[in-house]
């Protein structure tokens, strides 16, 4: 750690924290380029940095750090002549220069040259936040702003090794994959999405206006100023409410079946008022949602477009201003799984209270009834802990420093400032009562997670900074009370994403009093916002091999429990776990490893189903379903293990992941790409069925699932739901939390709630094809032209994907296409980028040059522009 040991020295020569730096940062422009992936032959690439000076005076040649974070290990050692690379911890590395180096002459320039593991071939994945520390100055980072990476364009830099032979989805690709989708017309569509159980469309509409009135039951009175308000925003003023449910423009009726499905409802619409009727609120709640997916989706003056040949009814007696024409249905509905849920990740990088409250709306929209609020990891603790300041004032912040007791380390390019809006952040107790109010409000529960005992770095480096801080107060005993690491452990390890120090001692008895301080309150504040907590999410992902090797405190542990090794340290740590959970009367909820068991079979080490908790009422996230890399039935084999299984493949569910291979889509793809079909094909209890591709996006060899395990009618018993997942590393504002999300968001919200779909159990391969492409016409078409023209207006509208034109050069003409019909493909011929005002295409562009094409949705809002020489 280069820099913390120039703070040592300069501290012991007496140097001036306050001298000002030998060079201005804004006078060092940045760029970085991608070389070669692939690199001799090797999975690994290697680009270089270019530092230019700008200035008139030279860039010294000794006495700076240059820190930046990369989500790729870079090898240490001299990378460039009288440069040394190093790694610090977890994404942030460093340059320092040796001695022999020159500095950099005005207008000259120095490039280094690094080598990473992997590879990279999309935009974010380069190197972020790069700043410099002086040594004069190592308390303080200055960020380097002018900073560029440079697109990779050649073959070499697109391609991940040199045996890639399908480096990019291409245009002709996208086509081919969108003349899939028929057009339907809007009339054809079923008005209520998702899909309800039994739909039944009849002649006439209810006429509905600011004078109507909604009468309930006084068990759904929450409910009926829900509704009030909703429509209200339709015509400018809340419709009046009247107890009881025999009266009213809308009423909410208690069921006389007692015994409804949790969540089940039914609608009836006659001409003179609509029904919703439920034996629980919840059910009410989702009535109300399909009622108003047949609201307008565009401003408060529009009607709903009448079926043709239908004449338009009367207004109601008195009616003044907008009013609404309710086509009617009969529906009888409910929920396939009773598990709906969404896992934000509000650590690696935050997102403020408003933002969560807009996906809260969102998912109530589509009857996500779960909000797993990913609140800690490495880099960052998110909800504030009474009596327990450090967790946010150190754990909730992130920053340049030499001793990480005020804040985190920079992470994902969130620089050395700990006021960027990025690595700091995190929800006061009045902030998480409010998100806790607001879900509950909406019928959506929020189990918060603390993640442990790895990725555990937030919690731990702030009660580190606990400790210091006691201890400088002489309260010893007190600032042993909670601390996480042993100074004694000299284990060595590195985590996935690269953190040496991001696990938790599990042999401390402090550990378990800080898990069970953190359980406590979260239960407390559950409590006070009414939404008690009978489920808490407790981690156990990706803890990395060599932890607790060299811990005294752990092979105390061992010898005096008995145990087999250092392994057995992780069953006994979620044995004491489970205890303080189902103590507080709560269900153990954790990632998949949490449920695994490391063992040997045939000479070599496996891991299996821990048979320890399978009959323990512990449920879990699987994600490990990469296609192609042997794991695909690890969801059905610990489903058949006894344990309550939530579906949250990498494959289908990983919202993080890029929608295509394309340079310049954001998000990871190490789990695969991830586009709106996803979700949307497949099927939770037969997922091999419909899995097409690898990871790479090459289509799967059919014999990919011999010998995997399928789901036995038990072991279906134990899906509980879907999940899907947006992890944050490269989410960092709303606008791309948005786009992430959706429009993948409601493919999964069809499979989470609609009943099983006939092309899903369909056995005939070729029947079940056409059967799934007549489903999937009618689902693009509901997304490109009811839901997302709702979202553009909802909330101030949602910015979701606008996908990229597909495109086909045809005896000389240009053909174009676009996935989601509603949508309308404009372009350009004069080299110009188009706009919501360029030529509509209708049919293939002649022209001499090049064609730009792009896509605009309803708002007017576009994707990305395509280039297509004829």
């Amino acid at each position: 750690m280069h820099f913390r040991f120039t703070c040592m020295l300069l501290l012991l020569s007496g140097f001036s924290f306050a001298q000002a730096p030998a060079f201005p940062a804004d006078g060092l422009q940045v760029k970085w380029e991608v070389v070669e992936n692939g690199y001799q032959g090797k999975a690994q690439t290697l680009s270089v940095f270019t530092l230019i000076n700008k200035t008139k005076q030279a860039f010294p040649a000794a006495g700076w750090t240059f820190c930046y974070n990369f989500i790729r290990y870079v090898t240490p050692g001299e990378t460039s002549p009288g440069i040394e690379a190093a790694h610090v911890n977890g994404p942030l590395f460093t340059f320092r220069p040796k001695n022999g180096f020159k500095g950099i002459a005005p207008g000259d320039s120095l490039k280094i040259n690094i080598v990473s593991v992997a590879w990279v071939t999309g935009i974010t994945d380069g190197p972020e936040g790069p700043y410099l520390v002086w040594d004069q100055q190592p308390a303080k980072g200055y960020a380097l702003t002018d900073y560029v990476v440079v697109p990779s364009t050649t073959e070499k830099q697109l391609r991940r090794t040199a045996a890639d032979r399908h480096p990019q989805t291409t245009v002709e690709e996208i086509y081919r994959r969108n003349a899939l989708v028929a057009d339907v017309p809007l009339e054809q569509l079923p008005k209520i999405f998702p899909t309800p159980a039994s739909y039944e469309e009849k002649p006439g509409v209810l006429v509905l206006d600011a004078a109507g009135t909604i009468g309930y039951h006084p068990d759904f009175r929450q409910e009926a100023e829900y509704l009030s308000a909703m429509v209200g925003q339709l015509l400018g003023k809340r419709l009046r409410l009247t107890e009881g449910s025999d009266q009213g423009s809308i009423r909410l009726e208690k069921a006389a079946d007692a015994d409804m499905a949790a969540g089940a409802y039914r609608l009836s619409g006659k001409p003179d008022a609509y029904t919703i009727s439920s034996a629980n609120a919840q059910g009410i709640f989702y009535g109300i949602q399909s009622l108003r997916s047949m609201l307008p989706a565009g401003s408060k003056n529009t009607l709903y477009p009448l079926p043709p040949g239908q004449s338009p009814a009367p207004p109601p007696s008195g009616s003044r201003g907008p009013a609404l024409r309710l086509p009617l249905v009969e529906v009888n509905d409910m929920p396939r799984f009773g598990f709906r849920s969404l896992m934000l990740d509000v650590a690696r990088n935050f997102h403020p209270k408003q933002q969560v409250l807009k996906v809260l709306d969102l998912m109530a929209l589509y009857k996500l009834n779960v909000l797993h609020l990913h609140m800690s990891d490495d880099e960052g603790w998110r909800v504030e802990i009474p009596g327990l300041p450090e967790l946010t004032a150190v754990g909730g912040r992130r920053g340049h420093s030499v001793d990480e007791l005020t804040a985190l380390l920079p992470s994902y390019g969130s620089g050395p400032d700990v006021n960027n809006t990025t690595g700091s952040g995190f929800y006061t107790r009045a902030d998480y009562l409010e998100i806790l109010r607001y879900a509950r409000q909406r019928h959506i529960k929020v189990i918060p997670e603390v993640e442990m005992p790895g990725h555990a770095r937030a919690a731990i480096k702030s009660m580190d900074a606990r400790y210091a801080r006691l201890m400088k107060e002489g309260k010893a005993a007190e600032a042993a009370e909670y601390r996480l690491s042993d100074p004694e452990d000299k284990s060595q390890y590195r985590s996935v994403q690269e953190w040496k120090d991001n696990v938790m001692n599990v042999a401390l008895p402090s550990t378990y009093k800080f898990l069970e301080k953190v359980v406590d309150e979260l239960v407390a504040m559950h409590r006070e916002a009414g939404a008690p907590l009978d489920i808490i999410h407790m981690g156990g992902d990706e803890t990395p091999a060599g932890v607790w090797e060299r811990s005294p405190a752990c092979s105390t542990l061992i010898a005096r429990e008995k145990l087999g090794g250092v392994d057995d340290l992780w069953y006994y740590f979620y044995d004491r776990v489970a205890k303080i959970v189902n103590q507080r009367g709560l269900q153990l909820y954790g990632w998949e490893e949490a449920a695994m068991r490391k063992t040997r079979r045939d000479g070599r080490n496996v891991m299996i189903a821990n048979p320890d908790f399978g009959n323990r009422n512990f449920q879990v996230d699987v994600w490990n379903n990469v296609m192609g890399e042997g794991m695909e039935d690890l969801t059905y084999r610990l489903a058949n293990a006894g344990y309550k299984v939530v579906l949250s493949g990498v494959s289908n569910y990983y919202f993080d992941m890029a929608y295509v291979k394309d340079y310049y889509e954001p998000g990871f793809y190490w789990g695969g790409y991830v586009d709106v079909d996803k979700p949307f094909y497949f099927i939770p209890f037969d997922l091999y069925k419909n899995a097409k591709e690898d990871d790479q996006g090459n289509p799967l060899p059919p014999t990919i699932f011999t010998g995997k395990d399928r789901l036995t009618e038990y072991g279906q018993h134990n899906i509980v739901g879907i999940q899907a997942a947006l992890w944050s590393e490269t989410v960092k504002t709303a606008a791309r939390q948005e786009y992430m999300l959706l429009p993948k968001l409601l493919g999964m919200a069809e499979r989470a709630w609609a009943p099983d779909p006939a092309w899903a159990r369909e056995k005939d391969e070729a029947a079940a094809a056409r059967l799934y492409a007549e489903a999937w016409s009618k689902f693009a078409n509901i997304v490109g032209k009811r839901e997302l023209p709702r979202l553009a207006r909802l909330n101030g509208g949602y910015q979701y994907r606008v996908p990229t034109a597909g495109a086909l050069v045809e005896n000389g003409k240009v053909l174009a296409n676009v996935q989601l019909p509603g949508m309308v493909v404009r372009y350009t011929v004069d080299g110009m980028e188009p706009t919501a005002k360029s030529p509509v295409y209708t049919e293939p562009v002649a022209a001499k040059g090049a064609v730009k094409l792009k896509v605009f949705d309803s708002a007017g809002r576009g994707g990305r522009t395509i280039t297509v020489r004829p």
